[in-house]
């Protein structure tokens, strides 16, 4: 599972990878170069368009006759890539002919240079706890692409403990701050008995790091003693507060942004209200999300998500990693007539940005937790 989530970020194979049941249906199959220009173009025209796509459109891009384009369209249309919504009108693509496009984008697209900088400087400048940054990164990414963009952060439970340190601030007041691998800096008060020196609160940091780091938050309170009396009453208290802290944990927080896109991406009001009514349901959009990257995908195109009340929409997502870490995970939905280089090319950027921030802001936490100490 790791593994693939890690091949389906942009520094990896970000494209859809062959599933057992496409080996039967063909669903992976390569176009010869015509058919594959032709239904690039058509691609291309639909998403800027919204239009049917007729073959004088084609035709001078392709450099071939309108005719010829005709015949492979209607080639097109009969192995599912594309269908023609009305007799008279031209070619829209299929979740097929989508899916298609996107396999065989030889990269998955850039922003602009004024996007870039965009993104860049909202991260040079942005600040305040890792919640208030997951919600503006959904703003940010719903303004690239003009879609709804979905960020959230793991359930802190599930991330592993970086470090422990403990740092007396008073006779018998210490503090203890935990940092977890999903960027946030966790503090609890301990009130000890006696008053303790801070080289015991050096020893049990270093006791606790040694059996903790790298396991799980709610895994991570079994540390066996060391014999010396005062360190291992310091340590109790510390996993008592650890123990709290595992138990007080919330559900993960979902950012959606940009939710007023979908009443024009779609001329179906039926259909606005029914992925309204998802994005409502956080649980459901987190294992939806978590589902489509626990199976390989960076893009899920109309029903291959699985999911029946979205079979209009498609979805562009990618865990947020540090130093092989997941923080957490964005995305943008929108409907299957997206610009995917575009969202693509954001969401990779937004992912990247957003990891070297929480990996800085974590840095900041824990430094400004020891100069308080």
């Amino acid at each position: 599972m790791a593994q693939d989530r890690k091949d389906s970020t942009g520094g990896g194979d970000w494209r859809h990878k062959r599933r057992p049941d496409e080996a039967r249906t063909g669903a992976a199959e390569e176009l010869d170069a015509r058919k594959s220009a032709i239904l690039n173009a058509v691609v291309t025209e639909h998403v800027e368009t919204a239009q049917p796509v007729g073959s004088s459109h084609v035709s001078a891009g392709v450099g071939v006759s309108s005719a010829t384009v005709r015949s492979e369209m209607s080639a097109l249309e009969r192995d599912g890539f594309l269908r023609q919504p009305h007799t008279s009108a031209g070619r829209i693509p299929t979740d097929r002919g989508y899916r298609y496009f996107v396999d065989h984008l030889s990269r998955p697209g850039v922003l602009g240079p004024v996007q870039n900088r965009q993104v860049r400087a909202f991260y040079a400048q942005v600040h305040g706890e890792v919640e208030e940054m997951l919600e503006r990164t959904s703003r940010l990414l719903a303004g690239l692409t003009d879609h709804v963009s979905v960020v959230f952060g793991h359930r802190h439970d599930t991330a592993a403990v970086r470090s422990v340190q403990i740092v007396g601030i008073a006779s018998q007041v210490a503090v203890l701050v935990a940092v977890l691998a999903d960027g946030a800096v966790e503090k609890r008060t301990l009130d000890l008995p006696d008053e303790v020196s801070s080289d015991v609160l050096q020893t049990v940091s270093s006791h606790l790091c040694q059996h903790m780091v790298g396991s799980t938050l709610e895994r991570a309170t079994s540390v066996p003693e060391t014999g010396e009396p005062v360190v291992d009453q310091v340590t109790q208290i510390a996993l008592g507060a650890l123990s709290d802290l595992a138990g007080a944990r919330e559900p993960v927080n979902v950012f959606v942004g940009g939710a007023s896109s979908m009443a024009s991406a779609f001329d179906a009001v039926e259909t606005v209200r029914s992925v309204l009514s998802i994005l409502e349901q956080q649980l459901v959009v987190v294992e939806l999300i978590e589902d489509v990257l626990d199976r390989g995908l960076s893009v899920a195109i109309g029903a291959e998500h699985g999911f029946e009340p979205l079979a209009a929409c498609a979805l562009v997502v990618a865990p947020v990693e540090l130093n092989g870490e997941e923080l957490g995970t964005i995305g943008v939905l929108g409907p299957t007539r997206m610009n995917y280089p575009r969202a693509l090319a954001a969401v990779r950027l937004v992912g990247e940005e957003l990891a070297e921030r929480l990996g800085r802001s974590r840095s900041e936490d824990l430094e400004g937790s020891h100069r308080g100490g």
